[in-house]
């Protein structure tokens, strides 16, 4: 069974990007805190690269930004591209299945309420 399930930070705000087949499509990357300290007494975090398709990607476009805390269940997926100088390179991601949105910006919420 290939199944995940990430909670972790938004690294930065999401953008749709438009495919040559006009699928709509984001790459988020979010930051999972690691439960324990390292040797040195600090919480380290993982960075972990997601792929958002469609409704899901233009949800978390409209409603997240940098900082939000987000759930993820997906699946990974590995894949291989060759670079100019023609070596192969591999890149495990997450293909989000399902994302719900934790934590929102106070703030801005808050504005949205007041306008």
């Amino acid at each position: 069974m290939n199944q995940v399930i990430l909670v972790g930070r938004l690294t930065s705000d999401p953008e749709i990007i438009i495919t040559e087949k006009e699928k709509k499509m984001t790459a988020i990357t979010i930051a999972v805190a690691r439960p324990f300290k390292n040797i040195d007494g600090i919480y380290e975090a993982d960075f972990i690269r997601c792929i958002l398709w469609n409704n899901i990607a233009l949800n978390t476009c409209e409603y997240c930004h940098t900082g939000d805390i987000v759930g993820i269940k997906g699946r990974l997926q590995t894949r291989s591209y060759e670079d100019d100088k023609k070596v192969r390179k591999y890149i495990t991601e997450v293909i989000a299945e399902k994302i719900t949105f934790l934590s929102s910006n106070k703030k801005e919420d808050l504005e949205k309420v007041e306008k």
